[in-house]
């Protein structure tokens, strides 16, 4: 190590002064220049994309105040017995393409062709004004013919729902 120093040293010695001072500006030039990557430029990167995570984290926060908003709305809801349960549930139902078999506080919903934007209406209508809850699916995406030029996303297979479980009448 000494060694390596003392060779340093002759050789800084064996420049010129304008050599040295040629040396002295470059080595302060990458002294900037590596004190610039490492501590400015990842600051002013956050300080440039933090309008948008501003914005993503005010597009969260409003998501999540609607989320809250809605568990608060389904806590709040008056419960419904079983029957008025499945009464509500049958009346949503719509024809070929569903068909329910009760079995207690269980119902089977079989599907057939059913279109995913109709499903997912249906489901959130079930839960909402049903108060039936999805326990387990067995479903199967297939395509249809074309509508417009794009295939159709259908739904086969089947749905087991729960009833709410609050006896022959509601409280």
């Amino acid at each position: 190590m000494k060694e390596l120093r003392a060779q340093a040293q002759a050789r800084w010695q064996a420049l010129g002064q304008r050599e040295q001072r040629g040396v002295s500006v470059l080595a302060v030039l990458l002294g900037v220049l590596l004190f610039w990557s490492i501590a400015i430029a990842p600051a002013l990167n956050t300080l440039r994309d933090s309008d948008n995570r501003r914005a993503q984290i005010g597009q969260q926060h409003a998501r999540m105040l609607a989320l809250q908003a809605q568990a608060q709305a389904l806590k709040a809801r008056a419960p419904l017995s079983r029957d008025e349960a499945l009464r509500s549930l049958q009346s949503l139902t719509p024809g070929a393409q569903m068909q329910l078999h009760v079995q207690g506080d269980r119902v089977t919903v079989q599907l057939k062709a059913m279109p995913a934007p109709t499903l997912s209406s249906w489901l959130t209508q079930a839960r909402s004004q049903a108060q039936a809850l999805p326990v387990e699916a067995h479903l199967t995406r297939n395509t249809t013919g074309s509508v417009s030029n794009a295939n159709v996303v259908v739904w086969d297979g089947n749905l087991v729902l729960s009833l709410p479980n609050r006896g022959a009448t509601a409280n």
